[in-house]
């Protein structure tokens, strides 16, 4: 069974409906002006963390995702419909980036999580909102703005309170499914864990209400120069990364000598990520239930009390040592929890008096001209939303755009930049020709 921990993925929201242009005709009912309605919002896309999901499999197959439309406006002034806001679920330890920019959109880290992704168009005013003093019959209604669209890069990382690491066949997945209802691959050979494996792992009486869970992640075994990508490392290693313990499994029957494998696998954990070195870990012989591995017991454990790491020893198959790793690993989460809570809680509060400056997001209206091969190109929020939601074959529209353009500017510094009659000026997707009938 393959593991899908990465997925690209297309969406795209709603267009907002377009207003409408309706003027109230009605028998015995002269100059009944203008009466249509505004245009409903497009649906946004959302993704929401859902703990019933695992994997990225579903979007592996289906990779474009589209939410509705809103409707047009109508006579009466009647409002169209909103669109349908289209809800993509995905497993908790999802990380979605904007695939053309690298921005982190949403990091699904609690079940039932919902962050926006790309949010729908608005609706288009009806021409009820542009009757004046002077034009009491305005034959203008703005078009729909156009949804976002996104190309989102997802990637899953195991989101588990201790990960299991060491070398291949150093005994992670038999801990695993003797300390949890997980069901792993289990063979005599390396890498017969080629996808993480997750279970959940409890202490005491669920049942009297004293019971401590926590969730344990099996990590495929790694090898040296994982952290430059050999063999699957940068695959695996990811996965390490959320988890608050790492319990440090060395096979005692090994070729390899006890100490310097734990080393050589720490510094393929540094290597990768400087943070991952620091993590708290509880180093584990396994196989105690054969002579070599209790010979080198005592040589370990005294290696790693000079060093101040907690050392224990197990055997999976004896179940020697199991419930004192439990036990251990139960209080070190405890302690590992409150000490984070403590740091968070210390955490002072930043005074804007005393802070350096103060970032705030541009405003709306901001915007640049930047020349192109093929003309100018306005980028603004606001500027590209009017230019979208005009319509171009309404002379009112166009003359009401133009008037806007040149109270904020728009004009003053594209002539400014060398714009000439027939250039063409972009303004996001559309384009508009400049010329003297045009400006």
């Amino acid at each position: 069974m393959q593991f899908f921990d990465r997925a690209k993925i297309y969406v795209t929201a709603g267009n907002g409906g377009n207003g409408s242009a309706h003027m109230r005709r009605e028998k015995f009912v002269p100059f009944g002006g203008p009466d249509g309605g505004d245009g409903g919002r497009g649906g946004s896309v959302y993704l929401e963390a859902d703990p019933g999901m695992n994997t990225l499999v579903d979007y592996h197959y289906r990779q474009r995702h589209k939410a509705t439309s809103g409707g047009s406006g109508r006579r009466q002034k009647m409002h169209g419909a909103a669109g349908d806001d289209l809800i993509l679920k995905a497993p908790a330890g999802t990380i979605a980036r904007d695939a053309a920019t690298g921005e982190t959109l949403a990091d699904l880290t609690e079940p039932g999580q919902r962050v926006l992704v790309a949010r729908g168009g608005r609706g288009g005013l009806g021409n009820t909102h542009f009757a004046t003093s002077t034009n009491q019959a305005p034959r203008e209604a703005q078009l729909g703005e156009p949804g976002e669209e996104r190309e989102i890069d997802l990637e899953l990382k195991l989101i588990a309170d201790v990960g299991l690491v060491g070398y291949p066949n150093a005994g992670k997945s038999t801990l695993l499914s003797v300390v949890t209802a997980a069901r792993p691959k289990i063979a005599d050979y390396p890498f017969t864990t080629l996808t993480p494996n997750l279970g959940v792992a409890v202490i005491g009486d669920p049942t009297a209400g004293d019971d401590y869970s926590f969730v344990i992640a099996d990590i495929p075994g790694l090898i040296e120069g994982a952290a430059q990508g050999v063999g699957l490392g940068h695959e695996f290693l990811r996965h390490v990364e959320r988890c608050r313990l790492l319990l440090h499994l060395i096979d005692g029957v090994s070729e390899r000598e006890p100490w310097e494998e734990f080393e050589a696998i720490n510094r393929e954990l540094e290597e990768y990520s400087p943070q991952l070195a620091t993590r708290p870990q509880i180093i584990v012989l396994t196989k105690m239930d054969l002579q070599e591995a209790r010979d080198r017991w005592p040589a370990l454990r005294e290696r790693a009390e000079a060093q101040g790491i907690e050392a224990l020893a197990i055997s999976a198959a004896t179940s020697d040592g199991l419930q004192d790793l439990l036990n251990t690993t139960a209080q070190r989460l405890i302690e590992i929890r409150r000490d984070e809570a403590e740091a968070l809680a210390r955490e002072p509060v930043v005074s804007t008096e005393t802070a350096g400056p103060v970032l705030r997001p541009e405003p709306d209206d901001a915007y640049t001209v930047e020349r192109e091969a093929d003309g100018f190109r306005v980028r603004g929020k606001r500027i590209e939303r009017m230019v979208a939601m005009t319509n171009p074959d309404n002379s009112e529209g166009m003359d009401r755009l133009e008037t806007q353009l040149r109270r904020l500017g728009v004009l003053k510094a594209l002539e400014d930049a060398g714009v000439q009659p027939g250039d063409m000026v972009h303004f996001g997707k559309f384009e508009l020709e400049w010329g003297d009938e045009m400006f």
